[in-house]
């Protein structure tokens, strides 16, 4: 029989935090750039909850990047879940539908 080969993961998991925090700073900027047309456009209520949403769902983001980057750190992270991978798909959707209600 042959004995388990044991994995030797490089640097992915690293690079795989690293792009996470990447994309999380890349949601920092879209909800602050939401944040500042809001302000910029005048504080009418559609553009004020166009901004709030835009900031809810970059906490969201925030909150599942974080969970990821925290499960990267063990020896042999487990895969990203379907519900982890929906709810970020989510949040960006989210981000760029705000911005785009914000943008007309």
């Amino acid at each position: 029989m042959h004995e388990p080969v044991s994995r030797d993961p490089g640097l992915q998991p690293e690079r795989t935090r690293l792009a996470w925090r990447r994309t999380t700073l890349a949601c920092a900027v879209a909800a602050s750039l939401a944040a500042r047309q809001a302000l910029h456009n005048g504080t009418g209520p559609v553009s004020v909850l166009c901004a709030v949403f835009a900031a809810l769902a970059w906490l969201a983001f925030l909150g599942v990047a974080a969970r990821r980057i925290r499960a990267m750190t063990a020896p042999r992270p487990p895969a990203l879940s379907p519900r982890a991978a929906a709810a970020a798909a989510g949040c960006t959707l989210a981000l760029v539908a705000f911005g785009a209600a914000l943008a007309r």
